[in-house]
């Protein structure tokens, strides 16, 4: 028997990495990360900036 590549569509959370694949074909985006839970799921971390004090200036 040979072998083949198949590709298929999924999605990745920009939180905690998970990759999943949907279960149904439908074109909806899903609500939450299936692993970590968050409805923020395609939206990157924002990284955290240095705090300085006005007092150095």
């Amino acid at each position: 028997m040979g072998r083949i590549k198949i590709v298929v569509d999924g999605y990745k959370c920009e939180r905690c990495t998970h990759e999943w694949m949907p279960r149904s074909k439908k074109k909806l985006n899903p609500i939450i990360c299936p692993s970590c839970k968050s409805p923020y799921w395609d939206i990157p971390k924002k990284k955290k900036r240095k705090m300085t004090s006005k007092a150095e200036k």
